[in-house]
């Protein structure tokens, strides 16, 4: 009965929602390349599903917090010194609770998360390219068709100088797009590798999606392969610490899935010898940088840009974000107003202070930051606890799904250090792979709750 009522339910989806969805596949393929259109595609599928599917949206919990959430962010712009400015910043959210609540619905079984994995993947080879062709080859360009239909800038040698950006504003914000798509790659890679069997998804068919047959040395497996190796090598060269850490951590938190202790010891002696080279007193450290190239370990103790301003280091960037958050603790000094405040005390100007968190506290109060920690929260425990106990998910979707908790996880570990929320390229990739979480949780918690009580 139960294997009945989940396949009814499947084809239902199918029949309905698999044009929007195929809609929004579409729209993250050229999202790196075409950001408005990207951004119209998901925002009309988004407003489609809100239409079709609001009694079944308004009845999610968790979309109630995300309600509670926007009317307090409303609030706070609304008592902010510069409303102008603190309302501006509101579309960098409130978008996008609109974007999760309508994925979340629209996203349900597992043969999705693994098209949304693999359409990110194969978008992201052209940037790459593009990327390394800047860096290495000096490539300048910049392009405007049809308006903003397809636009951007290529600046030769990156930026900053020496970092590759590829169309990005910043090494940064690249790396962190290039972290997240480096996890789901690398999740599907696994996938292949264990199973040998499953090509890329690209139609749903039967109790799970169609697929062909492979071998370990077929184009997919192929495919992933180069696609893995080279998006971690334009990780590298952008010099982003964060970005190195995040990937570090990825391949420490698959192998301890796999079981693969030795690679775990591997790892964790590569990276122990790069913290010695970089952090040791001299006597060891000068041991390990015979061993150890000097574009890591100068990179992560500065000593590579040395002499850097005070108010350009991220300790003191926090602690002003910290003690403006104190002072305004219930609504905050209102959205995008660190960096005007922060400009009056250092004199130079920053764009935010390098974590999400504490920008949120010091421009939009503790109340709202706190309600949205707890959403983030509730997302990862749920999804952590399906991966745990259900009884209805196999091993390779055991797998895929890991591999979206891991880019969450990753996601999180970035904005504590950085702040992805003002590229809205990475920002609706980062909310759409929340929305996939929930979708799938949701999803298989109703199977839960129908298994335990048939009748």
């Amino acid at each position: 009965m139960l294997g009945a009522s989940l396949n009814k339910a499947f084809y239902y989806f199918k029949s309905r929602w698999q044009s929007s969805w195929n809609y929004s596949l579409w729209a993250l393929l050229i999202f790196p390349l075409s950001p408005f259109l990207g951004a119209v595609t998901i925002g009309f599928v988004s407003l489609i599903t809100l239409g079709r599917q609001y009694r079944k949206i308004s009845r999610r919990p968790l979309n109630w917090g995300f309600a509670l959430l926007s009317v307090l962010l409303i609030m706070t712009a609304g008592v902010a010194d510069h409303k102008t400015e603190a309302f501006l910043g509101l579309f960098n959210l409130l978008p996008f609770f609109l974007v999760f609540a309508a994925h979340s619905t629209l996203i349900q079984t597992f043969a999705q998360l693994r098209q949304m994995a693999w359409i990110l993947v194969i978008g992201s080879m052209p940037v790459v390219i593009i990327g390394l062709g800047q860096l290495f080859l000096g490539w300048s360009l910049k392009f405007e068709i049809l308006w903003i239909v397809l636009a951007g800038t290529i600046r030769p040698g990156g930026n900053p100088p020496g970092r590759i950006a590829s169309l990005f504003l910043h090494a940064n914000t690249f790396a962190a797009y290039l972290a997240i798509v480096f996890i789901l790659g690398l999740g599907l890679w696994l996938e292949q590798w264990r199973s040998g069997k499953v090509g890329p998804p690209l139609g749903i068919r039967g109790n799970g999606y169609r697929g062909f047959s492979i071998g370990k040395n077929s184009v997919p497996f192929l495919f992933l392969t180069v696609a893995v190796i080279t998006n971690f090598i334009a990780l590298i060269f952008t010099s982003s610490r964060n970005g190195w850490g995040i990937a570090i951590f990825a391949c420490l938190a698959y192998a301890l899935y796999q079981g693969w202790r030795i690679l775990v010891g591997g790892v964790a002696v590569i990276v122990s010898s790069v913290l010695l080279a970089a952090f040791a007193p001299s006597p060891v450290a000068q041991f390990f940088r015979q061993y150890v190239p000097g574009f890591f370990w100068a990179r992560l103790n500065d000593d590579m840009y040395p002499g850097r301003p005070v108010a350009l280091m991220r300790k003191t960037q926090w602690e002003f974000a910290w003690s403006l958050a104190q002072e305004h603790p219930w609504t905050g000094w209102g959205l995008h107003s660190f960096s005007t405040l922060y400009k009056a005390k250092m004199q130079i100007h920053l764009g935010h202070p390098h974590n999400l968190f504490l920008m949120l506290s010091a421009e939009t109060g503790f109340p709202s930051t706190f309600l949205f920690c707890g959403l983030l929260a509730w997302i990862l425990i749920t999804g952590v606890q399906l991966l745990r106990k259900s009884k209805y998910i196999n091993t390779e979707d055991r797998l895929i799904f890991f591999s979206y908790l891991l880019a969450f996880v990753g996601w999180v570990l970035l904005n504590t250090v950085d702040v992805t929320l003002f590229d809205f390229r990475l920002n609706t990739f980062s909310w759409l792979i929340l929305a996939a979480i929930c979708g799938v949780v949701h999803r298989y918690n109703q199977h839960d709750r129908l298994a335990s009580h048939p009748n």
